[in-house]
């Protein structure tokens, strides 16, 4: 029994001394394991970021990252190492998501990811208060953060192909100075009420969406020069589109419309007009042209079409007076 008990015990204790060795030699090479793995991503980081530097040029006095139709699903956290950066323009590059790190990148002026693969855009943008250009479309972003306006210095926003977008935050009528937005081929079924807020707004596309009417208050968008509202469903246009006085291009081909308002005729700095492909109600013919030159100009400049609508409109409700009152065709 005794020699019994002293082998029993001699074994348990060779057994939980192996089993320490064990023990520490797994440690040991787990240790070796994630030194490997440090030791890796930091030659791998070293690389990507001698690969980020090999693509930034000098432009007009800006430090430009330039990456074209290369494979970068992400962006690696060493590109912090370039926050000097003032413009970013990465395309086709199948880019998934923007960094949450890029609210560090404070001199950045133009962040233009078109054409990529992002779904989101981090609220971190808002910290970019230097950026005037904010160029996303054709991604497959589905809607707008509101620390957006955050961007006080934001003149420009490029959001169209994501074909997901419904609606933008109020809160973006806070950008002052943004002037130029492009919304086209989205699924927008109205104006969104921050656009009508924003008076220095000067030119818009929303073409190829869902919209079925415009708002009264269009007018609000007192600044607007160009509208191009192509391929919706807008089945009539409101009187209050008389009153912008500055609107000097507007493009409605391809929508419901059935008829043209005579407030339109006063419209006098209207210098292209599109109402191509509408079921309008009464057919006008232009008077032949002289030359080919000037049919292409009644073809694409629709003014004078307007204008006869209008008043073929008007004499057929009998307001001959109003038919004769307003200003000649213009055609540039």
């Amino acid at each position: 029994m005794t020699e019994t008990a002293v082998c029993v015990g001699t074994f348990t204790a060779v057994k939980t001394l192996w089993e320490v060795r064990i023990h520490k030699i797994n440690e040991e090479l787990q240790k070796e394991k994630e030194f490997r793995q440090r030791l890796l991503l930091v030659w791998e980081e070293r690389a990507a970021l001698a690969k980020l530097k090999e693509k930034v040029i000098n432009e007009d006095g800006r430090a430009i990252l330039r990456i074209e139709e290369e494979e970068w699903k992400t962006l690696p956290s060493c590109l912090l190492k370039l926050a000097h950066l003032q413009e970013w323009q990465l395309h086709r590059t199948s880019l998934q998501k923007i960094p949450h790190f890029i609210g560090r990148f404070h001199s950045l002026v133009v962040l233009d990811l078109s054409r990529n693969s992002i779904e989101s855009v981090p609220k971190e943008i808002g910290q970019l208060t230097s950026l005037q250009e904010l160029l996303l479309s054709y991604n497959r972003i589905k809607s707008v953060p509101k620390e957006i306006s955050n961007c006080i210095n934001l003149e420009r926003l490029e959001l169209a192909v994501n074909r997901s977008i419904c609606d933008l935050p109020p809160q973006l009528s806070d950008l002052k100075k943004l002037s130029h937005i492009d919304l086209c081929m989205n699924q927008f079924t109205s104006i969104p009420s921050a656009l009508l807020n924003m008076p220095n707004l000067e030119w818009l596309d929303m073409g190829g969406n869902k919209l079925q009417e415009l708002p009264d208050a269009i007018d609000r968008m007192e600044n607007l020069h160009t509208l191009w509202l192509q391929r919706n469903e807008i089945t009539s246009l409101p009187e209050t589109i008389g009153n912008m006085k500055n609107l000097s291009t507007l493009v409605l081909s391809n929508n419901k419309l059935k008829n043209i308002p005579a407030c339109m005729k006063d419209m006098t700095s209207l210098r292209f007009v599109n109402f191509r492909d509408n079921p309008l109600e009464l057919e006008v013919t232009l008077p032949p042209c002289e030359n080919e030159e000037e049919e292409e100009q009644q073809e694409m400049f629709g003014i004078e079409f307007m204008h006869m609508y209008i008043q073929e409109s008007l004499r057929k409700t009998g307001n001959v007076e109003s038919s004769t009152s307003g200003p000649s065709p213009v055609i540039n």
